[in-house]
């Protein structure tokens, strides 16, 4: 399985490269969007700001669209999650909008959202090959999908209930990290891309 990292200024990338490395994986890092869709899974990480990947990926913004909705396999994490979105009250730039909704504010007095959280209600069968009961999270933001039926699990702070992970055809995001959340949380977004390839 050839999986590439789109690098588009975010931290984190070792990290998660060091996770997906299953040693049945080709991982490799890509900023160039356009050369990033040579690969079996496209991985779109976490950690940064919208409006500055957004920019980034204005440029092949309409060829990602293309090759997700033409079936190629991509996962957001956090950050990538809500790229997959239509816009973000963080920044300025369009998302992808594989996923119709926008990117809010994380509603609570604390914010970020730092630490470990409960997933709750998971409807994938992600969960259920690589159980994960909670997970960690760094987000101020939050997705806000105009379909609830693209929610596959949800997290809560304070007061705030938001999607923990959606999916929508090709396309799968995590609002939290899993490649931060421990063995179970790396055995889950292994999970996840060897369904994605399946």
């Amino acid at each position: 399985m050839r999986v590439t990292i789109l690098d588009y200024g975010a931290g984190n990338l070792h990290s998660l490269a060091k996770a997906l490395d299953d040693g049945s994986s080709r991982v490799r890092v890509e900023a160039d969007p356009v050369a990033a869709l040579d690969g079996d899974v496209l991985v779109l990480p976490g950690v940064g700001a919208f409006g500055h990947a957004a920019s980034h990926l204005a440029p092949a913004r309409d060829a990602l669209r293309a090759a997700i909705f033409g079936g190629l396999p991509c996962v957001g994490i956090c950050l990538g999650m809500q790229l997959l979105f239509d816009e973000s009250e963080e920044g300025a730039g369009a998302g992808l909008g594989v996923i119709e909704g926008r990117v809010t504010r994380v509603r609570a007095r604390r914010v970020p959202h730092m630490g470990w959280a409960a997933i709750e209600d998971a409807s994938d069968s992600t969960f259920e090959r690589a159980p994960l009961d909670v997970a960690y999270y760094a987000n101020g933001f939050a997705c806000r999908p105009s379909r609830a039926d693209v929610v596959r699990a949800w997290s809560i702070h304070e007061d705030d209930r938001f999607p923990a992970m959606v999916r929508e055809g090709s396309a799968v995001g995590v609002q939290f990290h899993p490649e931060k959340s421990s063995r179970a949380g790396v055995a889950f977004l292994r999970a996840l891309m060897a369904e994605a390839c399946a």
